[in-house]
């Protein structure tokens, strides 16, 4: 009987520190998933309509300008056209003359603000002349700019009215009349 009784006693011992351990192993699997998941999260903010637009500075690549340099807050009480593209999209390419035709029209109130993707500054630089571009054209060569909108598929433009508000964001290329419409809703 008393080897009985300690078999049971064994068994009943083994048993609560099977169970002890599977309860702490899924403690540590549930806190290792929430961190991932929390991690994840936090580094792709999403900025929406009604937010303030995320500051950066970037260096402008073409020569019809004058500012060498270009941050987002100097642009404030002007509106922002920030337009994410490459030179190896199509649509980028399609919509470029519509900003262009907009621009002397609208460049004393509005300021279009296109980023290049591209890895080249060279292959940039004959999309410049091809067009004959004369907003202000900037490199982001780390993709730091187009991480920290979280720009998924380009062309990508974000609207800033001029208190520095997103009002509008657009995945995909625009029409003239589009453009334009956007542009009236910016306008100082």
């Amino acid at each position: 009987m008393t080897l009985d009784k300690t078999r049971k006693n064994k068994e009943g011992k083994m048993r609560k520190r099977f169970i002890f351990r599977t309860i702490i192993l899924a403690i540590l699997l549930a806190a290792v998933v929430y961190a991932l998941v929390t991690n994840l999260n936090q580094d792709k903010e999403m900025y929406n309509i009604g937010d303030k637009a995320p500051n950066f500075e970037l260096v402008q690549i073409n020569e019809n300008n004058e500012v060498e340099k270009i941050r987002l807050s100097d642009l404030e009480g002007k509106g922002v056209m920030l337009n994410f593209w490459a030179t190896y999209c199509k649509p980028c390419e399609a919509e470029m003359p519509y900003m262009e035709s907009l621009y002397p029209e609208y460049k004393d109130d509005i300021e279009i603000v296109a980023v290049s993707l591209d890895a080249s500054e060279l292959v940039i630089h004959q999309f410049i002349d091809k067009y004959d571009l004369s907003f202000p054209v900037l490199h982001d060569t780390k993709s730091e700019i187009m991480d920290l909108y979280n720009v998924g598929p380009i062309p990508s433009t974000f609207f800033i009215n001029p208190e520095g508000e997103i009002v509008d964001k657009v995945a995909g290329a625009l029409t003239l009349e589009k453009l334009e419409g956007h542009f009236q809703e910016i306008q100082p």
